[in-house]
């Protein structure tokens, strides 16, 4: 397989697992194609599209996080003694506390954490379709999970500790200065391990949120008929409707894992493994503590999945990298 071929394949994948799709080859002896590196272009088209989605919806991963994290200046009403805390609730006392900017508090880490994601989620989950020699996006359900598995744990290892920073800051727990400054205060303070606690929750959310996502997506648009998308207002449809789809199903299998990640990131003194923190959280609230903060948690990674994908497409048209 040649270059050429390569590079014009690793634009089936999109960022953090949402959308798959098959671009047009690239001359790369062509002058007007090899202006730009193929790979160059959909990571930055990638890059912009999930960042705009990040700022954009920041605000409901916050208030995912602080519902996760209901004792911290948190004015709720108070069930069988137990604080429950609605996303009504959560936004306004921010808004209160910390005025409209508030909202986005962490946004720098998220940022931080998503575009080399990008990258990372794209070259991880290229190699691994073309050592299946599955390059044309005809994945069958069990490859979809295994790949966007595979793909996800690659990269969600080496961004531990920007998922770490991210939870923190969102939390109002923690108040850091900088991202630097709480890199190292983490690391004075906890070492390594900081750095990397809740490694196990994240994976045990984001690998599988991928792989089903993937394989939802992917099956969705399979199931249409081909026709319909030979229309290109007929496939934007298409492809926002699977996923929707595919985000809802898939957040809503992986929120406990979430929540069990949110815990251990904020308390790892408390909870030094993913057990401690499911007897906690099932002792406190029950079945449905697993499920807390799945709703603003649900909504963030449909519609940042519809609007990065919108966003995607535009650029990469606009680049003429499709």
């Amino acid at each position: 397989m040649n270059i050429s071929n390569i590079m014009s394949q690793s634009m089936e994948a999109f960022s953090n697992g949402w959308a798959i799709d098959t671009t047009a080859p690239v001359d790369l002896k062509n002058s007007k194609d090899n202006d730009y590196h193929p790979v160059l272009k959909a990571f930055l088209a990638g890059s912009f599209s999930g960042t705009f989605s990040t700022i954009l919806f920041q605000p409901l991963d916050l208030v995912k996080t602080r519902l996760q994290n209901p004792s911290h200046h948190v004015v709720a009403t108070t069930v069988n003694s137990r604080i429950q805390p609605g996303m009504i609730t959560i936004f306004a006392n921010i808004v209160r506390q910390e005025h409209i900017a508030g909202l986005w508090r962490g946004m720098v880490p998220s940022i931080a954490r998503c575009v080399p994601g990008v990258g990372l989620y794209f070259s991880s989950l290229h190699w691994l379709k073309a050592k299946l020699g599955k390059t044309k996006g005809d994945l069958g359900p069990i490859e979809a999970i295994m790949l966007g598995v595979l793909a996800r744990t690659m990269s969600g290892v080496v961004l531990i500790p920007m998922t770490v920073i991210k939870t923190r800051y969102e939390s109002g727990v923690y108040k850091y200065n900088s991202l630097g400054g709480a890199l190292k205060a983490i690391y004075k303070a906890e070492g390594i391990r900081g750095l990397s606690c809740g490694l196990g929750p994240t994976l045990a959310r984001d690998a599988p949120f991928s792989g089903l996502y993937l394989m939802f997506y992917t099956q969705t648009k399979q199931a249409v008929p081909k026709e319909w998308m030979q229309a290109p207002s007929a496939a934007s449809a298409v492809h926002f409707t699977s996923g929707i789809i595919a985000g809802i199903l898939a957040s809503l299998a992986t929120n406990p894992a979430d929540v069990l990640k949110t815990k251990m990131q904020l308390y790892p003194d408390k909870f030094p493994n993913a057990f401690s923190a499911a007897i906690y959280v099932h002792q406190t609230y029950g079945i449905r503590g697993y499920f807390k903060g799945a709703v603003p948690r649900m909504l963030r990674r449909t519609l940042m999945a519809a609007m990065a994908w919108t966003v995607f497409e535009e650029i990469t048209r606009t680049i003429g990298l499709k």
